[in-house]
């Protein structure tokens, strides 16, 4: 009877000796090392069958934030579908995209330099009318004003607009410069009181390019956007 007992007594120890080395290998079990998408993220605690891991760290690999207050842990994940702040950092410090159209400044002055070929075209066209003698300087004083008028325009040039619309200036000044050189060569070659005929300014072709294309320049440099036209070329 005592050794039944006894027997008894020693399978109930070992029983609560092997649950509690069960249990002491379970709390004992070694750490494990956290991966998150090929990179190491820390340590992962074995308990009691669950694993855990420091919430620092998931934080971190999730770009949320964790707030640690005396009764409890905050962790914040950021709402679906947004983008974390250094993202759009590139999107603020993107350059400019360059000016299009024609600048203010160069259209300023083109227009300026519309109304001096204009005037040089009206003094020209005058002793074509009335036939009065080309004498002294003064022919060549329009062209010197309007040659120097034409280069500070070019200086204001700063789009591909504003290039392609001085092209069209400088073909403009190339045409009128032509039709006045030989208005003038004609007139002093010609007898002064020879008469000349009323309509000769309506026929002629030259002076009609040059007067279709001052309009059209006038138009576009008012409108802010380049234009072509075949009068100026």
């Amino acid at each position: 009877m005592r050794n039944r007992k006894a027997i008894s007594y020693l399978l109930l120890f070992g029983s609560i000796l092997l649950f509690a080395g069960i249990l002491l290998a379970q709390q004992s079990a070694p750490d494990r090392a956290l991966i998150v998408n090929g990179k190491d993220a820390g340590m992962v605690v074995q308990m009691g069958g669950h694993a855990y891991v420091d919430v620092e760290t998931v934080a971190q690999f999730t770009n949320g934030s964790v707030t640690l207050e005396p009764t409890r842990i905050v962790l914040n994940f950021p709402a679906q579908g947004t983008s974390a702040a250094p993202a759009a950092a590139p999107a603020a410090s993107a350059a400019p995209p360059p000016p299009s159209g024609l600048s203010r400044s160069f259209a300023s002055l083109a227009i300026a330099e519309l109304a001096e070929m204009r005037e040089w075209r009206g003094a020209v066209g005058t002793i074509l009318t009335y036939g009065i003698p080309a004498s002294g300087t003064w022919p060549q004083d329009y062209r010197d004003r309007v040659q120097a008028n034409l280069a500070q325009v070019g200086l204001a040039v700063s789009t591909d607009a504003d290039q392609q619309a001085m092209q069209l200036l400088e073909n403009e000044y190339s045409n009128l410069s032509a039709w006045a050189d030989n208005v003038v060569s004609t007139r002093q070659s010609l007898n002064a009181t020879k008469t000349v005929s009323p309509d000769v300014m309506q026929s002629d072709p030259s002076l009609a390019k040059v007067s279709n294309c001052s309009r059209f320049l006038s138009s576009m440099l008012l409108s802010g956007a380049f234009g072509d036209d075949q009068s100026c070329h």
